[in-house]
């Protein structure tokens, strides 16, 4: 049956995090397999997640992924686990237009999934019964199953608000959170800081277990999530591998996974390995060579707070600019952009990165691209076809500044929605190189990990044509 639900609120900020995190990891500790997933293209939260679970945690996003694809991930990953966990992002009904496009709410819908709301009730009593009531009605077709109180001053504004929210809405108020002083998850720009950063990540994640396990009704919250309904007309696809595009090589594709760099969908990484391709990490904060490889792909993450120890490694640098020069096929996301710059420009100083692309990037206090993109791929690369477009999403604070002749820049994408690199275009390409803002999610855009391994495909077999001519030439 998939018992699950989703933990939503009226807007960011109002502790859904915190509470999905405690949920979860104090089922986990009570002896149950949780399966976490995070609603939209968030890599943070879903970090976090997955060190509160010990498990994956996937991304089911309405804009990157169709309906089929979004059930099938569902089933596929929450398949002989016992419960579900689904955190919803920014307000409930919150989407991309009129009728609520990619929400919260439509997800919870798709899933049929009960929500519970979490509300933050700063200075309010009886008003939150009618913005409950509001939200019921706004969408009768929502399976409201609940809310959790956040942030409540005492046990009159507790009991005032209760009994409103069950005498006017006619659901259980399934928690309550008192106002806490502080807590001690880091936090940074519009969330939190990523767990890798932070040396008390299993201490929040402990606070936030007993935190919910003192304020939340637990075993109340399970059965709501066992009364979620069967997902008719689907079942869970199967467990075969996609079949390698060529089952007699299999290519050796590193990614990079580090402090600095490590936004990576789990799917991303996982279909580069059902095509057949061998995985190898690799770290470019403490890594003094590059092994032998077939093609590299670097993700996200935030290479300005881990700059000086880039820039110190200069042999991990120098090497991968060699293999660069020598037509290595790099793939790099937003992070992994910056990092193959010439330089970070930050505050306290300047920080030399590979060098492989001719741009320097300067940090800003605001973001300088924020949100979905829509990209048309206009010009040639190694890993998409002319004429593609891709969905994606970029979230970064470094503006780019050309150091070469706006002539001599290649770019593989017109920008139809977003920023990218300079507000029309995105996606600069150098011999084998492929540098973007916009992550892309290889679980709605197959093509990706195709094009990557036909690009490490073909690399390795001009490798081997080339050892084979000079074993001809020393014979």
């Amino acid at each position: 049956m998939n018992p699950r639900i989703i933990i939503a609120a009226l807007k960011g900020g109002s502790g859904k995090t915190i509470l999905s995190l405690g949920l979860a990891a104090a089922w986990r500790d009570m002896g149950h397999r949780v399966a976490p997933f995070k609603k939209g293209p968030d890599f943070i939260d879903a970090g976090w997640l997955s060190l509160a679970t010990g498990a994956k945690c996937y991304n089911l996003d309405p804009f990157l992924m169709n309906e089929a694809q979004i059930l099938n991930s569902f089933l596929k990953h929450s398949e002989g686990t016992q419960i579900s966990i689904i955190e919803g992002n920014r307000g409930l009904y919150d989407g991309l237009d009129l009728d609520g496009c990619c929400s919260t709410a439509e997800l919870a819908k798709l899933l049929k999934a009960p929500v519970l709301i979490v509300l933050d009730v700063t200075m309010t009593t009886r008003t939150m019964a009618a913005i409950v009531q509001g939200c019921q009605v706004f969408d009768p077709d929502l399976n409201i199953a609940g809310v959790i109180l956040n942030r409540v001053a005492g046990p009159r504004q507790k009991k005032l608000i209760t009994d409103a929210i069950i005498k006017y809405c006619g659901i259980p108020v399934l928690g309550s959170v008192p106002k806490l002083k502080e807590h001690p998850f880091p936090e940074r720009h519009m969330g939190l800081v990523p767990h890798q950063e932070s040396g008390l990540a299993q201490k929040a994640i402990s606070w936030a277990k007993q935190t919910v396990m003192d304020n939340l009704q637990l075993e109340r919250i399970r059965e709501i999530a066992g009364q979620a309904p069967q997902l008719d007309g689907m079942t869970p696809p199967h467990k075969r591998a996609l079949r390698a595009l060529d089952e007699t090589l299999h290519p050796r594709i590193g990614f990079i996974r580090d402090q600095a760099l490590w936004f990576y969908y789990p799917e991303n990484l996982s279909q580069l390995e059902n095509l057949g391709a061998e995985l190898v990490e690799l770290n470019a904060l403490s890594s003094t060579r590059l092994p032998k490889l077939d093609a590299l792909y670097i993700g996200g993450g935030f290479p300005e707070t881990q700059a000086q120890i880039l820039a110190d490694n200069t042999l991990f640098r120098n090497a991968l600019k060699e293999d660069i020069e020598e037509g290595l096929p790099v793939y790099a996301e937003c992070g992994g952009l910056i990092y193959l710059g010439e330089r970070i420009l930050l505050k306290n100083g300047n920080y030399p990165m590979v060098g492989a692309l001719p741009i320097e990037f300067v940090f800003q206090k605001k973001p300088q691209g924020h949100g979905y993109t829509i990209l048309e791929t206009c010009g040639r690369n190694p890993y998409y076809p002319v004429g593609e477009t891709l969905r994606g999403h970029e979230f970064h604070y470094s503006r780019a500044v050309f150091t070469a002749s706006e002539e001599s820049l290649h770019f593989a994408f017109n920008v139809k929605r977003g920023h990218g690199i300079d507000g029309a275009r995105d996606g600069i390409c150098r011999k084998n190189v492929l540098g973007t803002y916009t992550h892309v999610h290889a679980a709605g855009q197959s093509g990706w990990a195709e094009g990557l391994f036909k690009a490490a495909l073909n690399h390795k077999k001009r490798g081997q044509t080339s050892e084979m001519g000079k074993e001809c030439l020393t014979t």
